[in-house]
Parts: C-alpha cells; sequence; structure tokens
C-alpha cells in the first residue's frame, strides 16, 4: 500500500476491525456485482470508494429516463449509453486505481460459471428469480459467497449465502418462487429506499472480504421502509433444497 492509499483510506484503516491487513485484503478482492440499478448504484460507488482492488460490472441493459429517480451512478446525459458504461466513467472518477471490468451481455452457462469461479464475492442487484436463482446456483457450485439484497414499493431484505454446503443457499429461501417475482417497473419503489439496501449490501461485502464482524449468513434482514422497522429472520437450510439440497 503507498501513501497516497494510506491517506485514501485512512478512515476506514482506523477501524480496529479492518485495519492494515483488512485493507490490503480489499485492495486484493475480485468482486463480481449483477445489476447496475437502483441496489447496483450504491453498491458499486461504495465498493470503489472503499477500495475494492477489482470489480466486475454485469448488467446488458441501457440507461433509461425512468431509472435516474433511483439508480444513482446514472445521469441524464448516461440516458441510451450502456449502463455498464456509465458506470466506469463515474466510478473510474470516484477512484481512478478500482480496476472496472465489464459485460454488456447476458451472463449464462459456462460464461457464468467462469466469472463466479474468478470472484472473491459475488452481489446480486438483479430484480428476477431466474437470473437470482442462476447466480445462486454458481455460488453454490463454486463455493463463494452470495450478497443478496431486494427492493420493491417500500420493502427491501438482504443476507448472506456462504455456498458452502452445510449452509442454506438463496433457493432454500425462495424455493421455486415464480410466482411472486415483481418487479419495480409495475409495482413502483421508494428512491432512498433502494440507497440503503444496496449500502447494506456493500458494508456485508466489505466484512466478508476483510473478514470483519459477523455477516448476516442465516440471516434475512428485512426493512419496512414505511413504518422504519427492520426485523432480522433465521434462515434455515432445506433438505430438499434444488440446489443445494441432498440428492
Amino acid at each position: 500500500m503507498n501513501d497516497e492509499q494510506l491517506l485514501r483510506y485512512s478512515r476506514q484503516i482506523m477501524l480496529p476491525s479492518i485495519g492494515i491487513e483488512g485493507q490490503e485484503k480489499l485492495l486484493n478482492s475480485r468482486v463480481l456485482l449483477f445489476g447496475l440499478g437502483g441496489l447496483g448504484s450504491p453498491i458499486a460507488m461504495y465498493l470503489a470508494a472503499a477500495g475494492i482492488g477489482e470489480l466486475v460490472l454485469v448488467d446488458f441493459d441501457r440507461v433509461d429516463i425512468t431509472n435516474l429517480q433511483r439508480q444513482i451512478i446514472h445521469t441524464t446525459g448516461s440516458v441510451g449509453q450502456l449502463k455498464v458504461d456509465s458506470a466506469r466513467q463515474a466510478l473510474r472518477a470516484i477512484n481512478p486505481d478500482c480496476r472496472i471490468d465489464t459485460v454488456s451481455s447476458r451472463l449464462e452457462g459456462s460464461d457464468l460459471e467462469r466469472e463466479v469461479k474468478r470472484a472473491d464475492l459475488v452481489i446480486d442487484g438483479t430484480d428476477n428469480f431466474t437470473t437470482r436463482f442462476a447466480i445462486n446456483d454458481a455460488c453454490v457450485a463454486h463455493q463463494k459467497p452470495l450478497v443478496s439484497g431486494a427492493a420493491i414499493r417500500m420493502e427491501g431484505q438482504v443476507s448472506v449465502f456462504t455456498g458452502q454446503p452445510d449452509q442454506p443457499c438463496y433457493r432454500c429461501l425462495y424455493g421455486s418462487a415464480a410466482e411472486l417475482d415483481e418487479t419495480c417497473s409495475s409495482n413502483g419503489v421508494l428512491s432512498p429506499l433502494v440507497g440503503i439496501i444496496g449500502s447494506v449490501q456493500a458494508v456485508e461485502a466489505i466484512k466478508i472480504l476483510a473478514q470483519a464482524g459477523t455477516p448476516l449468513i442465516g440471516r434475512l434482514l428485512v426493512l419496512d421502509a414505511l413504518e422504519m422497522q427492520w426485523r432480522t429472520l433465521k434462515l434455515k437450510k432445506d433438505p430438499a433444497c434444488k440446489t443445494c439440497g441432498q440428492k
């Protein structure tokens, strides 16, 4: 770590749970982030600012004017651009030391497996169960930690899945869940809500990578923003889970 990095990350290094050793772990980390929307925007910005060494951004969508109410990494001038290009420009301005790789197509099959295998940690900021299940399955297959978040209307949730055989995975929580698939475009979402949930995801990612504190493993953190109430639910492994259950 050079002198400029010591200054840039000094407020984190001061934390006993991080220190120089934890900061160096962040600088040597490769994080795979799916989605650059409402959740992915604050996640990417905070992780780049915090000193993650390499961020791999995955999103095939383009910036639309309806995104700007909550997807704070993008600007009015970004409308029409690929979200990965818009995000890369913003992140380079925040921290030029953070290496940014981008994938502007659907990441599926062997390509998905390859990128998950290369990552130290995976973050899901997507908005549909098909993609979430595919990401989860790849994380379980390669035993990679997954930080999962979701937000809709005025409700949000965050959990961490280790990808280890003795721990629950995302599919243990939702099963098939196809009938539960909802999107912000059809249900609406409060702008700061996704910022809160995305920020919690970023905190959990940093804790895991720096080996600090107690991550949300086996726990689901739920926010009712209308009443501003938090709840924590315990998660159990499903023995009949299609992904991690007994075959």
